[in-house]
Protein backbone atom coordinates (compact mmCIF):
# COMPACT_ATOMS: atom_id res chain seq x y z
CA UNK A 1 0.00 0.00 0.00
CA UNK A 2 0.96 3.20 -1.14
CA UNK A 3 1.78 5.60 2.06
CA UNK A 4 0.20 8.92 1.79
CA UNK A 5 2.09 12.66 2.36
CA UNK A 6 -1.06 13.25 4.43
CA UNK A 7 -0.88 10.50 6.98
CA UNK A 8 2.08 11.89 9.26
CA UNK A 9 0.61 15.29 9.22
CA UNK A 10 -3.25 14.16 10.01
CA UNK A 11 -1.69 11.94 13.09
CA UNK A 12 -0.13 15.05 14.05
CA UNK A 13 -3.05 17.23 14.11
CA UNK A 14 -5.10 14.40 16.53
CA UNK A 15 -5.61 15.29 20.22
CA UNK A 16 -4.79 18.94 19.55
CA UNK A 17 -8.19 20.74 20.16
CA UNK A 18 -9.58 20.99 16.35
CA UNK A 19 -11.95 19.08 14.34
CA UNK A 20 -10.56 17.94 10.90
CA UNK A 21 -11.52 18.43 8.18
CA UNK A 22 -10.58 16.12 5.12
CA UNK A 23 -11.37 17.14 1.24
CA UNK A 24 -10.85 15.58 -1.86
CA UNK A 25 -12.60 14.13 -4.94
CA UNK A 26 -14.35 10.30 -4.11
CA UNK A 27 -12.03 7.52 -5.41
CA UNK A 28 -8.50 9.07 -4.30
CA UNK A 29 -7.99 7.34 -1.21
CA UNK A 30 -9.57 9.40 1.67
CA UNK A 31 -11.40 6.28 3.65
CA UNK A 32 -8.21 4.27 3.04
CA UNK A 33 -6.10 6.82 4.15
CA UNK A 34 -8.23 6.95 7.47
CA UNK A 35 -8.48 3.94 8.31
CA UNK A 36 -4.62 3.97 8.39
CA UNK A 37 -5.45 6.55 10.72
CA UNK A 38 -7.38 4.78 13.02
CA UNK A 39 -5.11 1.92 13.21
CA UNK A 40 -1.75 4.35 14.15
CA UNK A 41 -3.65 5.66 16.77
CA UNK A 42 -4.84 2.89 18.27
CA UNK A 43 -7.64 4.36 20.62
CA UNK A 44 -11.60 3.59 20.93
CA UNK A 45 -13.07 4.82 17.49
CA UNK A 46 -16.54 4.83 16.04
CA UNK A 47 -16.96 5.40 12.04
CA UNK A 48 -19.73 6.76 10.15
CA UNK A 49 -20.71 6.87 6.75
CA UNK A 50 -22.86 9.78 5.57
CA UNK A 51 -23.29 7.72 2.00
CA UNK A 52 -25.06 4.69 3.88
CA UNK A 53 -28.85 5.59 4.54
CA UNK A 54 -29.32 4.67 7.84
CA UNK A 55 -26.47 6.76 9.30
CA UNK A 56 -27.33 9.89 6.88
CA UNK A 57 -30.91 9.52 8.97
CA UNK A 58 -29.42 8.98 12.78
CA UNK A 59 -27.31 12.03 12.47
CA UNK A 60 -30.23 13.97 10.66
CA UNK A 61 -32.93 13.16 13.26
CA UNK A 62 -29.77 14.16 16.18
CA UNK A 63 -30.22 17.35 16.48
CA UNK A 64 -29.16 17.91 20.84
CA UNK A 65 -25.69 17.54 21.62
CA UNK A 66 -27.32 14.39 24.39
CA UNK A 67 -28.57 12.87 21.01
CA UNK A 68 -25.20 13.34 19.04
CA UNK A 69 -23.66 11.65 21.93
CA UNK A 70 -25.60 8.55 22.37
CA UNK A 71 -25.10 8.20 18.50
CA UNK A 72 -21.47 8.48 18.30
CA UNK A 73 -21.28 6.33 21.63
CA UNK A 74 -19.75 7.14 24.88
CA UNK A 75 -16.44 4.75 24.81
CA UNK A 76 -15.81 6.95 21.42
CA UNK A 77 -12.32 8.82 21.55
CA UNK A 78 -11.96 9.31 17.75
CA UNK A 79 -14.95 10.04 15.75
CA UNK A 80 -14.94 9.39 11.56
CA UNK A 81 -17.68 10.68 9.61
CA UNK A 82 -16.92 10.11 5.79
CA UNK A 83 -18.94 12.05 3.62
CA UNK A 84 -19.97 14.18 5.84
CA UNK A 85 -21.05 16.98 3.27
CA UNK A 86 -24.50 14.66 3.00
CA UNK A 87 -25.81 15.86 6.80
CA UNK A 88 -27.89 18.88 6.97
CA UNK A 89 -26.33 21.39 9.11
CA UNK A 90 -23.05 19.08 9.80
CA UNK A 91 -21.59 21.99 10.98
CA UNK A 92 -23.52 23.30 13.93
CA UNK A 93 -23.27 19.35 14.99
CA UNK A 94 -20.07 18.72 15.05
CA UNK A 95 -19.44 21.88 17.18
CA UNK A 96 -22.29 20.60 19.67
CA UNK A 97 -20.32 17.58 20.02
CA UNK A 98 -16.55 19.63 20.38
CA UNK A 99 -18.11 22.20 22.38
CA UNK A 100 -19.52 19.28 24.91
CA UNK A 101 -16.96 16.45 24.51
CA UNK A 102 -13.63 18.57 23.44
CA UNK A 103 -11.50 14.89 24.71
CA UNK A 104 -13.11 13.61 21.28
CA UNK A 105 -11.30 13.86 17.99
CA UNK A 106 -13.76 14.44 15.56
CA UNK A 107 -12.81 13.93 12.10
CA UNK A 108 -15.38 14.84 8.81
CA UNK A 109 -14.28 14.19 5.26
CA UNK A 110 -16.08 15.63 1.90
CA UNK A 111 -15.88 15.15 -1.46
CA UNK A 112 -17.52 18.44 -2.72
CA UNK A 113 -16.05 21.73 -0.83
CA UNK A 114 -19.22 23.49 -1.25
CA UNK A 115 -20.99 21.63 0.73
CA UNK A 116 -18.68 20.64 3.67
CA UNK A 117 -17.13 24.17 3.85
CA UNK A 118 -20.72 26.19 3.50
CA UNK A 119 -22.01 24.40 5.82
CA UNK A 120 -18.52 23.95 8.46
CA UNK A 121 -17.37 28.02 7.72
CA UNK A 122 -19.46 29.98 10.02
CA UNK A 123 -20.04 27.08 13.16
CA UNK A 124 -16.58 26.10 13.10
CA UNK A 125 -14.67 28.97 13.13
CA UNK A 126 -11.58 28.93 15.19
CA UNK A 127 -12.47 25.06 15.99
CA UNK A 128 -10.69 23.10 12.74
CA UNK A 129 -7.97 22.02 10.79
CA UNK A 130 -8.74 21.15 6.98
CA UNK A 131 -6.53 18.87 4.77
CA UNK A 132 -6.85 18.05 0.95
CA UNK A 133 -6.11 14.72 -0.57
CA UNK A 134 -5.45 14.42 -4.29
CA UNK A 135 -4.47 11.29 -6.23
CA UNK A 136 -1.46 9.89 -5.44
CA UNK A 137 1.79 12.05 -6.12
CA UNK A 138 4.44 11.31 -8.37
CA UNK A 139 6.60 11.90 -4.79
CA UNK A 140 4.64 9.10 -3.36
CA UNK A 141 5.21 6.87 -6.30
CA UNK A 142 9.13 7.65 -5.80
CA UNK A 143 8.66 6.95 -2.08
CA UNK A 144 7.05 3.68 -2.13
CA UNK A 145 9.38 2.00 -4.81
CA UNK A 146 12.47 3.82 -6.28
CA UNK A 147 12.95 6.62 -8.07
CA UNK A 148 14.18 4.73 -11.32
CA UNK A 149 10.75 2.30 -11.01
CA UNK A 150 8.48 5.80 -10.71
CA UNK A 151 10.32 7.03 -14.05
CA UNK A 152 10.23 4.24 -15.92
CA UNK A 153 6.45 4.74 -15.44
CA UNK A 154 6.26 8.08 -16.19
CA UNK A 155 4.38 7.56 -19.45
CA UNK A 156 2.10 4.87 -18.08
CA UNK A 157 0.83 7.50 -15.00
CA UNK A 158 0.88 10.78 -18.01
CA UNK A 159 -1.81 8.67 -19.81
CA UNK A 160 -3.70 6.64 -16.88
CA UNK A 161 -3.20 8.99 -14.07
CA UNK A 162 -2.96 8.54 -10.28
CA UNK A 163 -5.70 7.15 -8.78
CA UNK A 164 -5.49 4.93 -6.42
CA UNK A 165 -7.47 2.26 -8.12
CA UNK A 166 -5.27 2.63 -11.71
CA UNK A 167 -2.12 2.89 -9.98
CA UNK A 168 -3.09 -0.44 -7.97
CA UNK A 169 -4.72 -2.11 -11.09
CA UNK A 170 -2.27 -2.04 -14.14
CA UNK A 171 -3.96 -3.76 -17.03
CA UNK A 172 -7.55 -2.29 -15.64
CA UNK A 173 -6.90 1.12 -16.10
CA UNK A 174 -9.09 2.34 -19.03
CA UNK A 175 -11.76 0.30 -17.75
CA UNK A 176 -11.29 1.59 -13.77
CA UNK A 177 -10.81 5.58 -15.67
CA UNK A 178 -14.36 4.85 -17.80
CA UNK A 179 -16.04 3.35 -14.30
CA UNK A 180 -14.83 6.50 -12.50
CA UNK A 181 -15.72 9.40 -15.13
CA UNK A 182 -18.94 7.61 -15.40
CA UNK A 183 -20.00 6.78 -11.95
CA UNK A 184 -18.30 9.45 -9.31
CA UNK A 185 -17.47 12.45 -11.69
CA UNK A 186 -20.74 13.93 -11.30
CA UNK A 187 -22.07 12.51 -8.27
CA UNK A 188 -21.96 15.26 -6.02
CA UNK A 189 -22.81 17.96 -8.39
CA UNK A 190 -25.92 16.33 -9.93
CA UNK A 191 -27.19 16.31 -6.27
CA UNK A 192 -27.49 20.05 -6.55
CA UNK A 193 -30.84 21.66 -7.31
CA UNK A 194 -31.22 22.97 -10.65
CA UNK A 195 -28.77 19.94 -12.23
CA UNK A 196 -30.75 17.21 -13.47
CA UNK A 197 -28.07 15.93 -16.34
CA UNK A 198 -24.78 15.36 -16.62
CA UNK A 199 -24.60 16.19 -21.03
CA UNK A 200 -23.41 18.99 -20.39
CA UNK A 201 -21.00 18.77 -17.24
CA UNK A 202 -19.17 16.06 -19.82
CA UNK A 203 -19.90 17.89 -22.81
CA UNK A 204 -17.96 20.82 -21.35
CA UNK A 205 -15.49 18.87 -19.17
CA UNK A 206 -14.51 17.52 -23.16
CA UNK A 207 -14.29 21.31 -24.20
CA UNK A 208 -11.53 22.04 -21.71
CA UNK A 209 -9.65 18.60 -22.19
CA UNK A 210 -9.04 19.32 -25.51
CA UNK A 211 -8.10 23.23 -24.76
CA UNK A 212 -5.38 22.28 -21.89
CA UNK A 213 -2.79 24.61 -21.81
CA UNK A 214 -5.34 27.28 -23.67
CA UNK A 215 -6.75 30.10 -22.12
CA UNK A 216 -10.82 29.60 -21.99
CA UNK A 217 -13.69 31.90 -22.96
CA UNK A 218 -16.97 31.19 -21.27
CA UNK A 219 -18.68 32.89 -23.97
CA UNK A 220 -16.76 30.00 -26.12
CA UNK A 221 -16.91 27.43 -24.01
CA UNK A 222 -21.12 27.68 -24.28
CA UNK A 223 -20.88 27.78 -28.11
CA UNK A 224 -19.04 24.28 -28.31
CA UNK A 225 -21.42 22.61 -25.42
CA UNK A 226 -24.36 24.24 -26.96
CA UNK A 227 -28.41 25.19 -25.11
CA UNK A 228 -26.04 26.87 -22.07
CA UNK A 229 -24.85 30.23 -21.64
CA UNK A 230 -21.71 31.70 -20.84
CA UNK A 231 -22.96 32.40 -16.90
CA UNK A 232 -23.99 28.34 -16.90
CA UNK A 233 -20.61 27.73 -18.27
CA UNK A 234 -18.64 29.78 -15.23
CA UNK A 235 -21.37 28.12 -12.93
CA UNK A 236 -20.21 24.46 -13.76
CA UNK A 237 -16.56 25.33 -13.96
CA UNK A 238 -16.85 26.87 -10.23
CA UNK A 239 -18.72 23.30 -9.54
CA UNK A 240 -16.13 21.31 -10.89
CA UNK A 241 -13.35 23.07 -9.08
CA UNK A 242 -15.46 22.14 -5.98
CA UNK A 243 -15.41 18.54 -6.43
CA UNK A 244 -12.00 18.47 -6.76
CA UNK A 245 -12.08 17.80 -10.75
CA UNK A 246 -10.28 20.93 -12.32
CA UNK A 247 -8.69 23.84 -11.14
CA UNK A 248 -7.80 27.71 -12.60
CA UNK A 249 -4.97 29.23 -13.18
CA UNK A 250 -5.59 32.73 -13.63
CA UNK A 251 -3.44 35.29 -15.33
CA UNK A 252 -0.59 37.10 -13.36
CA UNK A 253 -0.72 40.58 -13.78
CA UNK A 254 1.35 43.64 -12.40
CA UNK A 255 3.43 45.99 -14.61
CA UNK A 256 2.87 46.03 -17.73
CA UNK A 257 -0.12 47.89 -19.16
CA UNK A 258 -0.92 45.09 -22.32
CA UNK A 259 -0.84 42.34 -19.85
CA UNK A 260 -3.71 39.82 -19.69
CA UNK A 261 -5.83 41.04 -16.52
CA UNK A 262 -8.80 38.34 -16.49
CA UNK A 263 -7.30 35.36 -18.46
CA UNK A 264 -8.14 32.02 -16.99
CA UNK A 265 -6.75 28.10 -17.79
CA UNK A 266 -8.14 25.23 -16.49
CA UNK A 267 -6.29 22.22 -15.61
CA UNK A 268 -7.29 18.50 -14.68
CA UNK A 269 -6.26 17.48 -10.91
CA UNK A 270 -5.63 13.99 -12.94
CA UNK A 271 -4.13 13.16 -16.64
CA UNK A 272 -6.10 9.56 -16.49
CA UNK A 273 -9.90 11.67 -16.40
CA UNK A 274 -8.44 14.01 -18.67
CA UNK A 275 -7.65 11.26 -21.19
CA UNK A 276 -11.16 9.30 -20.63
CA UNK A 277 -13.06 12.59 -21.24
CA UNK A 278 -11.58 12.17 -24.70
CA UNK A 279 -11.06 8.81 -25.31
CA UNK A 280 -7.46 8.97 -26.22
CA UNK A 281 -5.05 6.34 -24.19
CA UNK A 282 -2.30 6.28 -26.60
CA UNK A 283 1.06 6.65 -26.01
CA UNK A 284 2.55 10.15 -25.16
CA UNK A 285 5.62 10.23 -28.23
CA UNK A 286 2.93 9.49 -30.74
CA UNK A 287 0.64 11.87 -29.62
CA UNK A 288 0.11 15.50 -30.79
CA UNK A 289 -0.92 16.92 -27.29
CA UNK A 290 1.71 15.51 -25.43
CA UNK A 291 3.29 18.91 -24.50
CA UNK A 292 0.03 19.17 -22.98
CA UNK A 293 -0.30 15.94 -21.80
CA UNK A 294 3.15 17.37 -19.71
CA UNK A 295 1.63 20.52 -18.67
CA UNK A 296 -0.73 19.25 -16.96
CA UNK A 297 0.69 16.79 -15.46
CA UNK A 298 3.88 19.19 -14.08
CA UNK A 299 1.17 21.94 -12.87
CA UNK A 300 -0.99 19.30 -11.21
CA UNK A 301 1.80 17.69 -9.34
CA UNK A 302 3.05 21.05 -8.08
CA UNK A 303 -0.46 21.50 -6.95
CA UNK A 304 -0.04 18.58 -5.03
CA UNK A 305 3.62 19.05 -3.30
CA UNK A 306 2.13 23.08 -2.66
CA UNK A 307 -0.72 21.75 -0.90
CA UNK A 308 0.86 18.77 1.50
CA UNK A 309 3.65 21.50 2.06
CA UNK A 310 1.36 24.01 3.40
CA UNK A 311 3.29 26.72 0.87
CA UNK A 312 1.35 29.60 0.25
CA UNK A 313 1.91 30.01 -2.95
CA UNK A 314 -0.04 31.05 -5.95
CA UNK A 315 0.33 29.75 -9.35
CA UNK A 316 -0.95 31.87 -12.77
CA UNK A 317 0.06 31.63 -16.32
CA UNK A 318 1.04 35.04 -17.96
CA UNK A 319 0.75 36.01 -21.21
CA UNK A 320 0.91 39.75 -23.38
CA UNK A 321 -1.95 40.78 -25.69
CA UNK A 322 0.91 40.73 -28.54
CA UNK A 323 1.28 37.38 -27.28
CA UNK A 324 4.21 36.67 -25.56
CA UNK A 325 3.83 34.19 -22.60
CA UNK A 326 5.42 32.10 -20.18
CA UNK A 327 3.73 28.55 -18.68
CA UNK A 328 3.57 28.91 -15.47
CA UNK A 329 4.61 31.61 -12.94
CA UNK A 330 4.50 30.95 -9.22
CA UNK A 331 4.39 33.55 -6.12
CA UNK A 332 5.32 33.01 -2.90
CA UNK A 333 6.41 35.26 -0.33
CA UNK A 334 7.25 38.01 -2.79
CA UNK A 335 9.72 35.39 -4.58
CA UNK A 336 8.50 35.32 -8.86
CA UNK A 337 9.23 32.22 -10.23
CA UNK A 338 8.64 31.52 -14.06
CA UNK A 339 8.84 27.93 -15.75
CA UNK A 340 8.14 27.02 -18.92
CA UNK A 341 7.86 23.34 -19.73
CA UNK A 342 9.07 21.71 -22.72
CA UNK A 343 8.99 17.88 -23.72
CA UNK A 344 12.67 17.73 -24.83
CA UNK A 345 15.12 19.58 -23.60
CA UNK A 346 16.29 22.52 -25.45
CA UNK A 347 16.77 26.40 -24.96
CA UNK A 348 14.41 28.41 -24.51
CA UNK A 349 14.43 32.76 -24.34
CA UNK A 350 12.21 34.16 -22.00
CA UNK A 351 10.08 37.07 -23.04
CA UNK A 352 12.18 40.11 -22.56
CA UNK A 353 9.40 42.11 -21.88
CA UNK A 354 8.65 40.06 -18.48
CA UNK A 355 12.19 40.42 -17.54
CA UNK A 356 12.26 44.13 -17.59
CA UNK A 357 8.92 44.28 -15.37
CA UNK A 358 9.95 42.04 -13.34
CA UNK A 359 13.89 42.18 -12.89
CA UNK A 360 14.33 40.09 -9.58
CA UNK A 361 12.28 37.01 -10.90
CA UNK A 362 13.95 33.32 -11.10
CA UNK A 363 13.33 31.45 -14.85
CA UNK A 364 13.61 27.57 -15.33
CA UNK A 365 12.68 25.35 -17.91
CA UNK A 366 11.35 22.41 -16.65
CA UNK A 367 12.03 18.59 -18.53
CA UNK A 368 11.63 15.16 -18.47
CA UNK A 369 15.13 15.55 -17.42
CA UNK A 370 15.14 17.91 -14.46
CA UNK A 371 11.40 17.73 -13.91
CA UNK A 372 11.45 15.87 -10.03
CA UNK A 373 12.58 19.18 -8.27
CA UNK A 374 9.64 21.15 -9.64
CA UNK A 375 7.04 18.73 -8.08
CA UNK A 376 9.33 18.07 -4.96
CA UNK A 377 10.19 14.52 -5.78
Amino acid sequence: MIQRTLLNQLLSACFKGKIILLFGARQVGKTTLLKQLVNEVSTPSTWFNADEADVLQAFTDAVTSTQLLQLIGVNARLVVIDEAQQIPEIGKKLKLIYDTRPDIQLIATGSSSFDLHDKMEEPLTGRKLSFHLYPISYKETVNHATGLEAKRLLDTRLIYGFYPDVVNHPGEEKDILVELASSYLYKDILRLEGIRKSAHLEKLLQALAFQVGQEVSYNELARLVGNINSVTVEKYLDLLEKCYVIFKLPAFSRNLRNELKKGKKYYFHDNGIRNVLIGNFALPNIRGDKGALWENFLISERYKYNSYQRRYARGYFWRTHDRAEIDYVEESDGVINAYEFKWKARKVNFPASFKEAYPNHVNTVVTRSNFEAFIGA
